[in-house]
């Protein structure tokens, strides 16, 4: 009876340990599967969130970088001589120059448009001055940017265009003539370009201004509206937009983060059923395990060091940024020093006129001297009145020449006669040739020759192209300085050659390229502002490729006249 009765009471045990067990197996293998789904998603939620990070640096460097851009166009500009010109005289000339260098350059910097607003907020010249949609005559002093720009020197203002019906940034500059602001310059940047590529790339990004209204966004639909609140389970990164007060956001659902860890779950479930089912299938899943972990440890190195990489990328942007800040301030500070050589050429024309007074007194006082020779009179006497008299002549000549040269340009074209401009040319710089001991070969130019320009413009040419072939042979024994006149087609070209050491490649590239000089005094403006002469004039100022062991050689084309 005794044995009997053990035999169940026993089974009833041994079922009972094993129920147990298999409850505690169970409340294992789900205690272990609620925590596979909540550590990896926790890790998805993570990398998710340092993608954005990564992508958010991204694109806010890229609008820092476009703002940096444009704010250096607006305040080169507002110190621009062009500008300045159609500000003081609103000429139809000054201001089809104005548009005309406002077109070039908005093509060249990638703006939507940039226009001149004169003190009472009307467009004078713009870049799309040859369009249906031109700016130009439209009233824009109920404009923010306008008034700020003349209160603070610069604004920045986000709105819709009233002509275009197209958003953008606007950024403006005072343009100060006497110390006093005369007009504002204003450039549009538009973000569209950039939208699209933040919709192609598949990102939810708004970037909201200091009222937290939405102005750029990959959705339009949202722009100028409230950010919208985030969604359930979306994921976000934000950050501050530097140069401006801007804020950018990205979001991305989490669902993928769920997806994942739901799928990591059913993996350790499955492997779980095979570890209770056989041991050699646990072991495979176990093996199977430290693969995945082995290939996610790769993926965060290699995450880690997408990141460090993408970090030194920013800090070389950074380095370049301020690098061109730098070139901004050397390029203010070199437009001050040009101002200053202006003063000094007005003082030089102003001491050349008043020299002429005291220097006819002197020629009338010398002539008075000859008559008054008495008969009998030693010659000394007579020879050094003639010399007196030779001398004025001489420097009444150069005088003359000189005050010519400093007029102020008319702006009017005609027919000049191209030895008068050229001997005085050579005139004015005949002091340093001399000093230098320079051997001069010079043309026979018919007395009719005429060619299409300006006095004291063209001579302001051939001044420079002289003086730079004259510095260029300091020193030289055999110092040659060549001119050569040819005709042909109704083009007139004179080449200015000299047998000095030349040009180097890397002188040449940046020829005519403003500020770029091999000078220790030089301004790099010379070249710069010769051939935009000659293009005023319909013609052309070039210079032949540098050769080893020949000179400088360059090319004047001017249009003949009848």
């Amino acid at each position: 009876m005794v044995d009997s009765a053990a035999g169940p009471v026993g089974g009833k045990l041994a079922g009972a340990r094993r129920a147990a067990l298999a409850a505690v197996i169970l409340v294992a293998c789900l205690g272990l599967l609620a925590l596979t789904f909540g550590l990896v998603r926790e890790s998805a939620v993570a990398e998710l969130a340092q993608r954005l990070e990564v992508t958010a640096r991204t694109r806010v460097q890229a609008l820092e970088s476009v703002l940096a851009k444009q704010r250096a166009v607006a305040a080169v500009l507002s110190d621009d001589t062009v500008m300045r010109e159609a500000l003081a005289d609103p000429n139809p000339a000054h201001v089809a120059r104005a548009s005309v260098k406002l077109d070039r350059l908005r093509g060249q910097t990638d703006s939507a448009v940039i226009y001149l607003l004169d003190r009472d907020g009307v467009a004078i010249a713009a870049s799309n001055w040859d369009e249906a949609v031109s700016f130009v005559g439209s009233d824009y002093s109920f404009r923010d940017y306008f008034s700020q720009a003349l209160l603070r020197g610069e604004a920045t203002q986000f709105a819709l265009g009233t002509v275009s019906k197209r958003a953008g940034l606007y950024l403006s500059h005072n343009v100060l003539l006497g110390g006093q602001p005369r007009g504002v310059i204003v450039v549009k940047v538009e973000f569209d370009q950039t939208e699209r590529n933040w919709a192609q790339a598949g990102e939810r990004i708004f970037v909201t201004d200091a009222a937290g209204q939405v102005i750029l966004t990959s959705q339009p639909g949202r722009r100028f509206g409230a950010l919208p609140a985030a969604g359930a389970g979306e994921v976000a990164a934000a950050l501050p937009v530097p140069g401006a007060d801007w804020r950018l956001v990205i979001r991305a659902p989490s669902a993928g983060a769920s997806q994942a860890a739901a799928f990591a779950t059913g993996t350790v479930g499955f492997l779980l059923s095979l570890m209770l089912g056989a041991g050699f299938w646990a072991a495979r899943a176990r093996t199977r395990a430290a693969r995945r972990a082995e290939a996610e440890r790769r993926y965060r190195a290699d995450l880690e060091r997408a990141v460090e990489e993408r970090t030194r990328d920013l800090t070389a942007e950074m380095r370049e940024r301020r690098a061109a800040e730098q070139r901004l301030a050397q390029m203010q500070g070199e437009m001050v020093q040009a101002n200053k050589l202006a003063t000094l050429g007005q003082i030089t024309a102003g001491v050349a006129h008043e020299v002429n007074t005291p220097l006819a007194t002197i020629r009338l006082l010398a002539e008075n001297g000859q008559q008054l020779i008495p008969p009998g009179a030693a010659p000394e006497v007579a020879e050094n009145l003639g010399q007196i008299l030779r001398m004025s002549d001489r420097i009444a000549q150069f005088t003359t020449e000189l005050r010519s040269f400093a007029r102020k340009a008319t702006g009017d074209l005609g027919p000049i006669p191209l030895k008068e401009a050229l001997d005085a040319a050579l005139l004015l710089v005949a002091s340093r040739r001399r000093a230098e001991g320079i051997r001069m070969v010079l043309p026979q130019i018919p007395p009719g020759l005429a060619v299409r320009g300006e006095t004291v413009r063209l001579e302001q040419i051939l001044v420079n192209l002289i003086q730079n072939a004259q510095e260029a042979l300091s020193g030289r024994p055999d110092a040659e300085l060549r001119i050569a006149l040819t005709q042909c087609d109704g083009t007139v070209r004179l080449t200015v050659s000299d047998n000095g050491p030349g040009l180097t490649p890397e002188i040449a590239a940046t020829l005519f390229t403003p500020f770029a000089t091999s000078k220790p005094q030089g301004l790099g403006l010379g070249l710069v502002i010769s051939q935009e002469i000659a293009r005023d004039f319909g013609g052309s100022l070039t210079a032949e490729p540098p050769q080893p062991g020949r000179g400088a050689t360059f090319h004047l084309d001017l249009p003949g006249m009848p």
